[in-house]
């Protein structure tokens, strides 16, 4: 990398201080600190919603994939994620917002005590963590992968510069951080990724590529279903996404929560599913096309790189590369943000009693201590590990796998439909799915992803659903709540009409 490429990177970081800095003045309560006090404007959230779904792992391990299988790629990630999340725009993105405004929930599990009880919001909420403990780590060996190869520095050393600015901003700025450099990774991300695209296009037939390139491509690498991304593996990831991006994965859920009211949570939600749909597309061309640039690669996860430094001027690999780390800088931030709300809110005050009796100004120190030990605790285990072949492995099999059975009870509890279902229900689908995706992985052994990564979710959602009908659990409470939630009457206009 030049000097220019260098200083890029390096005023994206003081921006991200910077943003930390600003962001710590509208701080003033958890409330604010893990919601923004519900007032991130729609369209802030739809980009930031869409943003926090990437990270450096789109451009090592999938970027793999789409050099390996081609246009499978994009069908199985991006169109699954666009459509389940246009559908939860109608089923969950109100919800979640009302569920802050009606009822004063600041974490997405902090609705489950009174759901269903408090051992099924505990059970749930320490599995979880520990699974997001685990992902992000997996995304800091990722980025650390991509700085290697465009500058030679040490995986060490680039989780833990990542890592460093990372703990500043999120401590300091909370969810407004958060969002805020969301925007700057959808503005950085737009102008490299529109760069790439271009260089592409010059490098070969100009926009004719679009259609010329796929006969010159290995055979295949334009079929929408390829290697083991078969349809049903696409049907399965439709239905795991459906649930992970609309509030499975927990910081999503933030987004909804986080806008002014339950009608804005849903154009949020339409906006991150137009993005998903379209932007991808921009972005994963040039890997469809990368075999025509740089072909016979030994390490596939390498592709992106290689790619950068044959076709864009100085600068602009800078620029590349500030996207690859405001990817996963700005994930980081939001699991950790989400998940501090989850040890503040519910985990710490079930086991500590003096916590329920914190200040307001405590429980925001609390809030800030337990973000920076998550990140702490992340980086520690990316560094131990070093990552060697495990990014996607952990990326898709682990955590798409057993978020499903803990999304489950989380995302049905909410929907009117599933009222006879009760703490019972929660648990029993909870351990069962999680007990046959470690039974297909660990024990059946299976090699088919689409098996490995559907079935736990299926088996959570049938059991659910089963032992609610043969065992009723709903109480008035629980009845009152969840349809409290699908009331579309906004509080501001019932007040306006009185």
């Amino acid at each position: 990398m030049s000097a220019l490429d260098w200083s890029v990177l390096g005023a994206y970081f003081l921006v991200m201080v910077g943003i930390g800095v600003w962001s710590r003045s509208r701080i003033r309560s958890v409330i604010d600190f893990f919601t923004a006090g519900g007032r991130i404007p729609w369209w802030l959230s739809g980009i930031s919603h869409h943003m926090s779904g990437y990270s450096a792992v789109m451009f090592v391990a999938f970027a793999a994939v789409a050099y390996t299988y081609g246009l499978a790629m994009y069908v199985w990630w991006a169109l699954t994620i666009g459509i389940g999340v246009g559908i939860g725009a109608f089923l969950w993105a109100a919800r979640w917002n009302r569920l802050r405004s009606r009822h004063g929930v600041v974490s997405p599990l902090e609705y489950l005590a009174r759901r269903y009880d408090l051992p099924t919001q505990q059970v749930l909420a320490y599995s979880g963590a520990l699974l997001k403990v685990v992902d992000i780590a997996a995304k800091w060996v990722a980025i650390a992968i991509l700085l290697r190869g465009f500058t030679g520095m040490p995986i060490f050393w680039g989780i833990t510069i990542t890592g460093v600015v990372t703990l500043v901003y999120i401590t300091a700025g909370g969810l407004w951080a958060d969002v805020l450099t969301d925007f700057g990774q959808f503005v950085i991300q737009g102008v490299a990724g529109v760069a790439m695209f271009v260089a592409i296009m010059s490098h070969l037939d100009g926009v004719a590529t679009l259609w010329t390139m796929w006969d010159r491509l290995p055979p295949g690498h334009g079929d929408p279903f390829a290697g083991p991304y078969t349809t049903t593996f696409f049907l399965a990831l439709l239905f795991i996404k459906t649930f992970e991006y609309n509030g499975g994965m927990w910081n999503l859920a933030q987004r909804y929560m986080a806008s002014p009211s339950g009608s804005a949570a849903r154009r949020s939600a339409l906006l991150s599913s137009a993005l998903w749909l379209v932007w991808p597309l921009v972005l994963f061309i040039p890997m469809f096309a990368a075999p025509l640039i740089v072909p016979g690669l030994a390490d596939p996860e390498e592709a992106y790189v290689r790619l950068a430094q044959t076709l864009l001027p100085q600068g602009v690999i800078g620029l590349v590369l500030a996207g690859f780390f405001s990817h996963t800088m700005a994930m980081v931030a939001s699991d950790a943000n989400v998940i501090s709300s989850v040890i503040t809110r519910d985990i710490a005050p079930a086991i500590v009693r003096r916590v329920r009796d914190l200040s307001a100004r405590a429980e925001l120190t609390f809030a800030r201590v337990t973000t920076f030990v998550f990140v702490l605790v992340s980086m520690t285990i990316a560094i131990a590990t070093q990552g060697e072949g495990v990014v996607l492995k952990i990326v898709v099999d682990l955590v798409a796998a057993t978020m499903g059975p803990i999304s489950i009870p989380l995302m049905l509890g909410m929907l009117p439909w599933f009222k006879r279902s009760g703490p019972t229900a929660a648990i029993v689908s909870w351990a069962a799915g999680l007990g046959v995706w470690a039974y297909v992985k660990w024990i059946l052994e299976s090699k088919d992803t689409a098996m490995v990564v559907g079935v736990p979710l299926a088996t959570s959602l049938v059991l659910y659903v089963v032992v609610g009908l043969l065992r009723p659990e709903n109480r008035a409470d629980r009845d009152a709540l969840v349809d409290s939630l699908g009331d579309d009457t906004e509080p501001e206009r019932a007040a306006a009409g009185a």
